[in-house]
């Protein structure tokens, strides 16, 4: 049986009042009379209100950021640098308020709840030491050696919009919002309704750390009406959430002729190879697949097990499994939080009884645990899963995963593939080598090897992003900066004009540029010539 605890975060228990996130909330700019309740997850108690904002609330954010964007990115990169360098020490010396605004709002565990303040310290420090390099200028081979020169320069692409998703809203709102901040735009954060406040939070540290006024604003509300307003209004949108949703988004994007990241949905493998320790992997995989009561889009919810080590693996993963503890307490003991809310308690609850029906095999939870928290859910293992089911073919987003057996690496791996979604996979093996020769067949934006995702997600000078429906573009790495850049091509002639020079022949100019092209192609081939024939 899983451990329980049952004492739930209240309000009293934290370091912020209910005061102070209304305080939060005043940061928002809002004509407009409504205001949408917050509620706690763990007790569904309402933790405070924010404003309801609508277009014109919206607009006047996009145009208030517009006003200072340029004297923001007139900035030396270096100053834009320090001041999120700052914003990292700010956040890891109010981590206990953060943390529990962060739990209060989704119900996580704290352990869990730690990783995204972490994440903050590192993708600062990340940006603070390479973007100036970045957004440095680039020499480039000119059209025609000697007499021609080409350089690429980068300017900020404006205004963005980044709409960040409730699961981690720490993370996934600074992961866009940093780098574009030191790439010199201003930014139009709107946060998910259920998680406003630890948004909120982070715009007043940003504020403490020298961000002028107006380079980011926040505005709070549904976004079905919120989403679409800042899509029309802003120069770039970076969006995290569902892959439907994501559709919308591009497709709004795309009438605008404005550029986009998509992190999307993911139904993501792991891969357990015949030589893997199977005790070692099954610990791994607890936390492959149960951070954040699985509510984590790298999360993997398909298990493939090597046929010769599939009953040993399972009897470990299994049992590892039933020692999590579940809780909602502002400590760091329990090892499983709650689920976000009633629908998402209501989606996890259909994909495990809809696969139970259709003949799958449940090992270990299944069950909604209202004793814990209204939408605490124990973390569940089923194998015999039909391939057809909804829980086979689609995002879970809770503590589930199915656990299968394979013959051999191949079927692994071809398995693995089976799949529209390619965001995060895992193969867990003995020889480090082999794993990086499988990871390598795997379709996914990023496969760890012999972990998770952590290796991967905090490997942040590393491109991140997914392949197919699990969206386009990527974060981290000088991918994830340049993204938010515009990059104009500056071309000079030494010679004047490049066209038929007077009294030439037509011909006679004709065979020398071929030769010319010619020639310049092969040259470039030797190494070392091209960067002396810039």
């Amino acid at each position: 049986m899983t451990h329980e605890t049952k004492q739930s975060p209240r309000i009293t228990d934290a370091t912020v009042s209910q005061e102070r996130l209304q305080a939060l909330s005043s940061r928002v700019s809002s004509k407009e009379s409504g205001q949408l309740t917050v509620r706690e997850s763990a007790t569904e108690e309402p933790l405070g209100t924010v404003p309801n904002c609508g277009q014109a609330a919206v607009e006047t954010a996009v145009e208030r950021t517009r006003n200072v964007q340029e004297s923001w990115a007139n900035r030396d990169p270096e100053d834009r640098a320090e001041i999120l360098d700052r914003f990292g020490t700010l956040v890891y010396e109010h981590r206990d308020t953060v943390l529990d605004i962060l739990q209060l709002e989704t119900g996580k565990s704290r352990k869990h709840a730690v990783e995204e303040v972490a994440d903050i310290s590192i993708n600062c420090s990340y940006c603070a030491s390479n973007a100036p390099d970045v957004l440095a200028s680039d020499r480039r081979t000119g059209a025609f050696p000697l007499v021609t020169t080409a350089k690429v320069t980068y300017e900020s692409v404006g205004v963005v919009g980044v709409i960040s998703p409730w699961n981690y809203p720490v993370t996934l709102a600074m992961a866009d919002v940093i780098p574009a901040l030191v790439a010199g735009n201003t930014v139009v954060l709107k946060p998910d309704e259920q998680t406003p406040f630890v948004a909120l939070m982070l715009a007043e540290l940003l504020e403490k750390a020298g961000l002028p006024d107006g380079v980011l604003e926040v505005v709070t509300g549904q976004g079905e009406v919120t989403g679409p307003a800042l899509i029309d209004q802003v120069d770039y949108i970076a969006f995290t959430g569902g892959t439907e949703t994501g559709r919308v988004v591009a497709e709004q994007a795309g009438r605008n002729l404005i550029d986009t990241s998509l992190e999307l949905g993911g139904k993501n493998p792991l891969l357990v190879l015949d030589d893997a320790d199977p005790t070692k992997t099954a610990r791994g995989a607890v936390q492959a697949c149960f951070t954040n009561a699985g509510q984590l889009c790298l999360s993997a919810e398909r298990i493939y097990v090597d046929e010769a080590i599939y009953d040993e693996f399972l009897d470990a993963f299994v049992g590892a499994t039933r020692q999590l503890t579940l809780g909602t307490e502002l400590s760091y003991e329990p090892d499983v939080g709650s689920l976000i809310s009633a629908d998402q308690l209501a989606r996890v609850k259909s994909h495990v009884n809809d696969a139970l029906n259709d003949g799958a095999t449940l090992l270990t939870g299944g069950r909604h645990r209202p004793d814990v928290g209204p939408y605490v859910y124990e973390p569940t293992v089923l194998t015999d899963v039909d391939d057809e089911t909804t829980l086979a073919c689609e995002e879970t987003f809770g503590p589930v995963v199915t656990v299968e057996s394979v013959p051999d690496t191949s079927a692994a791996i071809t398995a693995a593939n089976d799949s529209e979604y390619g965001l995060n996979g895992s193969v867990w093996t003995g020889d480090r080598e082999r794993g990086i020769a499988v990871a390598e067949q795997v379709d996914c934006g990023t496969v760890c090897v012999n972990d998770g995702f952590t290796s991967g997600w905090a490997a942040v000078d590393a491109p991140m992003g997914g392949f197919g429906d699990s969206g386009l573009g990527r974060r981290q790495g000088p991918e994830g900066i340049k993204r938010f850049l515009e990059s104009r091509t500056v071309a000079t002639s030494k010679v004047g004009p490049l066209t038929v020079p007077p009294g030439m022949p037509t011909s006679w100019y004709a065979r020398s540029l071929m030769t010319m092209s010619h020639l310049k192609g092969r040259l470039t081939k030797v190494p070392g010539i091209g960067r002396l024939l810039s």
